[in-house]
């Protein structure tokens, strides 16, 4: 996979543009990893742990710029999920996107890069 994707509450995010650098949701600081997903799982992930939720940003990250830090690891039925063990650094970022909720309650997604 060359990309992988943050969902991420914009106040979140935009704090960390002011301070220059991601230190991951509370639900990230509590496991000890940054929580991302693949194009494959994003949606799920989306309706998993922000269905319903507004002011949510999509976050696309080039995995080439993650290094050693990004490890590959089971999760959801075995399914192996990107996790990030540090900060990331947002020139990692190479795209960020508003993530909407549909007609039907649903997120509304930008095109995703695998």
């Amino acid at each position: 996979m060359s990309h992988v994707y943050k969902i991420c509450p914009a106040p979140l995010w935009r704090e960390a543009e002011r301070s220059g650098v991601f230190r991951g949701s509370e639900v990230d600081q509590r496991d000890g990893f940054i929580h991302f997903s693949t194009a494959s799982q994003v949606a799920e992930t989306a309706e998993k742990h922000f269905s319903g939720q507004t002011d949510l940003l999509l976050v696309r990250i080039n995995t080439a710029n993650l290094g050693e830090h990004l490890k590959w690891e089971p999760s959801r039925g075995g399914a192996l999920f990107p996790h990030l063990y540090g900060e990331l650094a947002l020139t990692a970022a190479t795209q960020v996107d508003s993530l909407p909720l549909g007609p039907d309650n649903r997120h509304i997604f930008p095109p995703l890069i695998e």
